[in-house]
């Protein structure tokens, strides 16, 4: 409670300090998005601009400053966790999708309606596709859209302190676990530039440009990125970050296909690679505005599509695939592990806090060769907490109690391959309705991962078929149906998903989640979450192979509600299951699998 006093008490202050900045710089309002100059998703503590602003610790989410008034918008699955981390008294909370929840675009419409508005923002963290989508909505108005040379909540928090950037040691992977080597990679990408017509790619993005050299850091949280950018011609390719950090030996190895540079050379350098021949390729939904503005002169021919590297890093190579699975199965290894721990802690008495249950997994992770660290911050919520979809502050006092639900969603980044999976057990003897949500949802991922479809097929179109049967039910979920996932890279990639919005086809290679849910705030919540590798079953037919190999906790499922497809699907997957763990278990071990996941005779003659 103390804490929580004294971070609301501080974001008080720090509002009031940005807001003698508007004043001086005569704007109404400052826009504070989450991401920092590459759009990441995960951040480093210097550049948690909006965190350290507000309080709220979500990875996704806007903030909007104004002189007397302060807004923050964000999706359903931070619906409690906003209201929980903000002193609702000084910023509302705008919870989008509700009925009569402004989003962005109409707080700032409304304002612009009241007169003259401008508005403070920071090119370098802002995506030009947001930004756009913006100006066109408020064109009519006249708003004055003010880039500030130096970020504003910059200038109040280097008052206090901003925390060290990040310079961690830039390392190479070698083509045996890469599949390709950098230079291919680059000959593949010069290839697309041709073929539109382009001579220059700029990078801003981590993950491609780690991809693209087949090198990988550790100044990203969970994520094996460093920060830097990446320029690409038809003739030369540069790296632009801390050469400091990338030991001579590398540097020279890799000279014949890249020049490094520092990284604050950027925009000079793709400067002066501009003249009146200049084609450049940009994907507008992954470069800031101020890298735009850089190309935005009359004689250069800009050129929008799709990145290039986005859509070759997405679907994987022969190599990626079988370090994916290796290292899933490792994780899955782990995840059943911790599962039957905490099983066995329960069932003799004692007690396990969420952050002894995070703590359990973490531990059988650490033990798997090849683990190099957490994909993302555990999720161990209890009861009521599994509410909150993104609950990453497992409590060291919250205790399981009998007959409540464990959700637990957790990753790990092994040497060549990233995890991610959720599964949701049970304390002790459950309720009906426990076992219904829980039989819904596991209905809605089985129907998702068995299902076939023909090529050209949207990840929006899965993300329906998936609620079908949640829906005919009554219960649903406000998150995406599934992610695509980076071979030891981050958690969270495109161009690939399944949510109402996905409109990339999914190909073989790529790798998604399928993680359907339902989730009740003061009841708590329910999710099933494996990955998957898309494959082709039938010349233009394509349909799921598992990377995740975690039982299904039986006595939450009732079987009644299954069909003959379902009950067929459950059975060679948990089949699948003890084949894939058993040479990896003792006999012990074998027996908890096959006695406590209850494998029983009806799912072997479905």
């Amino acid at each position: 409670m103390v804490l929580l006093s004294t971070s609301v008490s501080l974001s008080q202050t720090r509002l009031s300090h940005l807001r003698m900045h508007l004043e001086s710089a005569n704007l109404d309002v400052y826009w504070v998005p989450s991401a920092d100059e590459h759009l990441n998703e995960y951040l480093p503590a210097a550049k948690c601009r909006r965190e350290w602003l507000s309080g709220f610790t979500g990875s996704v989410g806007d903030l909007l400053v104004g002189r007397e008034q302060c807004w923050l918008f964000v999706d359903s699955r931070y619906y409690e966790q906003s209201e929980k981390e903000v002193n609702t008294q000084f910023i509302t909370v705008c919870k989008l999708g509700l009925p009569d929840e402004a989003n962005l675009q109409e707080t700032l419409e409304s304002l612009a309606k009241s007169g003259k508005l401008r508005i403070g923002f920071d090119p370098w963290i802002t995506a030009l596709a947001g930004f756009r989508s913006l100006e066109k909505r408020l064109e009519r108005y006249g708003v004055d859209w003010v880039a500030t040379a130096e970020n504003l909540v910059d200038q109040v928090w280097k008052q206090s302190g901003i925390p060290d950037f990040p310079q961690s040691k830039v390392f190479t992977i070698s083509d045996r676990i890469s599949g390709e080597s950098m230079a291919s990679k680059l000959t593949r990408v010069r290839e697309v530039l041709k073929r539109h017509g382009a001579n220059l790619l700029p990078i801003t993005k981590l993950d491609q440009i780690a991809w693209l050299f087949n090198l990988r850091g550790q100044d990203i949280p969970y994520n094996p990125v460093f920060i830097g950018y990446a320029l690409i011609d038809l003739e030369k390719a540069y790296l632009f970050t801390d050469c400091a950090r990338i030991d001579a030996s590398l540097q020279s190895s890799l000279g014949e296909f890249v020049e490094f540079l520092p990284y604050e050379s950027f925009s000079e350098t793709l400067q002066n690679h501009l003249s009146g021949n200049t084609t450049a390729l940009i994907d507008a939904n992954q470069i800031t505005v101020g890298a735009y503005e850089l190309l935005d002169q009359d004689h250069v021919t800009v050129i929008e599509l799709p990145s290039p590297v986005d859509a070759m890093k997405g679907e994987k190579n022969p190599t990626e695939l079988e370090q994916m699975r290796l290292a899933n199965l490792k994780a899955s290894l782990a995840k059943t592990l911790a599962i039957k721990t905490i099983d066995e802690i329960l069932t003799i008495g004692k007690r396990l806090s969420e952050k002894d249950i995070a703590h359990c997994v973490e531990q059988e992770y650490a033990q798997s060769e090849g683990f190099v660290g957490l994909s993302f911050n555990t999720i161990a919520a209890l009861g009521e907490n599994a509410s909150i979809v993104h609950y990453g502050t497992p409590s060291a006092s919250r205790l399981a109690q009998p007959s409540e639900l464990i959700l637990l969603d957790s990753g790990a980044q092994f040497w060549g391959g990233t995890t991610d999976d959720t599964r949701t057990i049970s304390t002790g003897q459950p309720t009906p309705r426990q076992i219904f949500c829980y039989t819904q949802v596991l209905r809605a991922h089985i129907n998702c991962a068995m299902q076939r479809f023909p090529k050209g097929t949207l990840g929006s179109q899965l993300d329906g078929i998936t609620r079908s049967c949640l829906w005919l039910a009554g219960l649903n979920y406000g998150h995406g149906t599934g992610h695509g996932v980076g071979a030891f890279l981050n958690v969270h990639e495109g161009p690939h998903g399944l949510n109402a919005r996905a409109l990339h086809p999914l190909e073989p290679g790529m790798i998604t989640s399928i993680e359907p849910g339902f989730y009740e705030s003061e009841w708590g919540g329910i999710r099933l979450e494996n990955l998957y590798i898309v494959i082709e079953v039938e010349p233009n037919w394509y349909g799921f192979e598992p990377l995740t190999y975690i039982p299904f906790d039986r006595q939450l499922i009732d079987l009644a509600y299954f069909d003959m497809h379902q009950l067929h699907w459950l059975k060679n997957y948990h089949t699948a299951v003890v084949e894939k763990l058993s040479p990896l278990l003792d006999a012990t071990q074998m027996d908890w699998l096959r006695q406590s996941v209850h494998i029983g005779e009806e799912l072997q003659n479905p």
